[in-house]
């Protein structure tokens, strides 16, 4: 069963200037009340920030409205959180004949 309301936790953060605190740097989906992300990361152990007002949905770079500095998304959690298989990024330049 997937998981369909997760928060952000992130290697970093930044506050804009109207003083939301927003997440940065490598971004995972994670589980209220979980001492751990959706892919198994411990949170206290990986030094991640716990961003509970920001969705998941939010923190992504492409359309998240939270991901001004967001660099990198967990395909872990990506995965998990139902990333469509077809989005990948890479394409096959030299296929087998």
């Amino acid at each position: 069963m997937r998981p369909t309301d997760a928060a952000v936790a992130a290697t970093d953060r930044w506050t804009d200037p109207d003083g939301f605190r927003a997440p940065a740097g490598l971004v995972h989906a994670w589980l209220r009340g979980a001492n751990q992300t959706v892919c198994g990361v411990p949170l206290s152990r990986a030094r991640l920030h716990r961003f509970p007002h920001v969705q998941w949905v939010d923190a992504q770079p492409a359309t998240g409205r939270d991901a001004d500095r967001v660099s990198q998304v967990c395909p872990r959690c990506a995965a998990a959180m139902g990333q469509k298989r077809d989005s990948r990024p890479w394409t096959r330049t030299n296929p087998r004949p």
